[in-house]
């Protein structure tokens, strides 16, 4: 299926931010097939984006994030079966922990992920659990991070990270400011992207206030949610400039040492020097 998102034309990007970590994005997306070098070669000829994290979804994303990663310096990858992907693109192998395992020696994987639990998109809630921790076990054994995808699901969640402690990233964050405070209790990071910025969004709005500094991330999920002016455009990671000027707008700190905080913070997180 071709994609329907625009690129953003940058010359309208209005913001002078340096130095951004962008947690989690795609640009093995099919939406990047036309310019995925262009766009790729522009992001770390300059000055605005510093880092990256190439999120898996499934064994085939996974390997093309460490291809990727191996043509930059500063790209980084995560290895892992997203819970709406257990059977969408590909059929999971019964082998599957052990490619990941494989595939998590690679210098550039810096996580497990991403995993987790989708309701919204799939009712078959006892396969995604038992993948889910199967998972959170990997990361165990590997003594890595994990990068968790939720959606209307933050209950089984924190139900489950209680029985595998693991330390990681929640992105895309939706759940309630409660629920944010007690992720950061159990060692998490939240991470805040496009959604932000929406005009309708309150629920993240109200969240992210009750994320202390040292555990807040930005991401875009790239080619995703991509933030408003630039809303159903094909989100990249410059554009988390206006992630972090919303977030300065809701936490009175400025939105250069936003980036700077969560680019620290994303640093310590995955273990890059």
């Amino acid at each position: 299926m071709s994609s329907k998102r625009k690129p953003v034309d940058l010359s309208l990007v209005q913001h002078e931010l340096v130095g951004i970590f962008d947690t989690h994005c795609h640009y093995d997306e099919h939406d990047f097939n036309a310019d995925r070098d262009e766009v790729l070669k522009n992001i770390f000829g300059g000055s605005t984006v510093a880092y990256l994290v190439h999120a898996g979804c499934d064994i085939t994303s996974s390997k093309a994030g460490i291809t990727l990663a191996e043509s930059y310096p500063n790209y980084y990858c995560t290895v892992g079966i997203h819970p709406t992907y257990i059977s969408r693109r590909e059929t999971l192998p019964d082998d599957y922990i052990e490619i990941l395992r494989q595939l998590a020696q690679h210098p550039k994987v810096k996580a497990v992920g991403e995993i987790g639990l989708d309701y919204a998109r799939d009712p078959d809630k006892t396969l995604q659990k038992r993948v889910f921790c199967e998972q959170l076990v990997l990361a165990q054994e590997l003594d890595l991070p994990v990068v968790i995808h939720c959606r209307e699901a933050y209950g089984d969640l924190l139900e489950i990270l209680r029985k595998y402690p693991v330390r990681g990233e929640c992105h895309c964050f939706s759940g309630s400011a409660e629920t944010a405070a007690e992720l950061v209790k159990i060692g998490f990071y939240i991470a805040f992207g496009g959604a932000l910025t929406w005009d309708k969004a309150e629920k993240p709005k109200r969240a992210i206030k009750a994320v202390p500094l040292d555990r807040l991330l930005f991401e875009t999920d790239a080619p995703y949610l991509a933030p408003e002016p630039f809303r159903n455009s094909r989100c990249q990671s410059e554009l988390i400039g206006y992630v972090a000027k919303t977030a300065s707008e809701l936490l009175g700190v400025g939105p250069q040492r936003l980036v700077d905080i969560t680019r620290e913070n994303a640093k310590r997180l995955f273990g890059i020097e």
